[in-house]
């Protein structure tokens, strides 16, 4: 490893840096992460633009709200398919043999990351469902309300040698959660509520921010203490 690259590392631990993320992960070294927590844009805005003005009353959910369209958020198909090769290739460079990624997506862009993660060899350990009971209503009346989203859990190592914390999700509480049972296995649908907390937002609002309360499970879940968590 070149100091440059060693700087790079401990310079940016628990920092945010705004860059490109394929060029910041080109910045790092091979086998140098232990964990990725990746949400990349679903390539969701698309179609015509909409908005609700409280003219319909729906509990819990307050103000006006929008369709959101992003420039970031909108390509072709086949750019999203070479952009979502593009960073998972460098993803797997930089995660450590023992390490692993998590990969948030929906029904939209899921397929296209699983047949990538598998065409780069990078093998799925678990889907995860993440319930969200406070989700958003469907407002057309036209399809079901979406209420979850998925997350894919994959590792880059042939032995499969990754690191998950079987007896401390087991036991670990989870008074939110009314799938997690005390004591028992944590299973493959987690009901977390996709509220944030007023820590979170002090910065700004993003669009498809995810609560801490998520991100929270996947490093419990994931990781050792000093390990090197990469979220992009």
């Amino acid at each position: 490893m070149s100091n440059k690259q060693i700087n790079y590392i401990k310079e940016w631990v628990d920092t945010i840096q705004l860059m490109d993320c394929v060029e910041g992960m080109k910045k790092l070294d091979d086998n140098s992460v232990d964990l990725i927590i990746a949400d990349p844009p679903y390539n969701l805005s698309k179609g015509n633009s909409w908005n609700w003005d409280q003219s319909v009353k729906l509990n819990g959910f307050g103000g006006k709200w929008s369709k959101t369209m992003e420039d970031w958020d909108n390509m072709t198909f086949q750019g999203y398919w070479h952009f979502t090769d593009a960073w998972i290739k460098e993803a797997k460079r930089v995660l450590k043999p023992s390490g692993s990624i998590w990969i948030y997506g929906t029904y939209h862009n899921i397929g296209v990351i699983n047949v990538i993660l598998q065409t780069n060899k990078i093998e799925i350990i678990n889907e995860i469902i993440w319930y969200k009971r406070n989700a958003f209503p469907n407002l057309s009346g036209r399809r079901f309300t979406a209420s979850h989203e998925n997350l894919l859990w994959a590792h880059t190592g042939k032995k499969r040698v990754y690191t998950f914390n079987y007896e401390d999700l087991k036991k670990k509480k989870f008074p939110n959660d009314s799938l997690k049972k005390d004591g028992k296995q944590m299973r493959t649908v987690w009901d977390i509520p996709n509220n944030k907390k007023k820590e979170e937002l002090k910065f700004g609002k993003h669009p498809t921010q995810k609560p801490m309360s998520v991100t929270e499970r996947l490093i419990l879940a994931a990781s050792s203490p000093e390990d090197i968590v990469l979220v992009r």
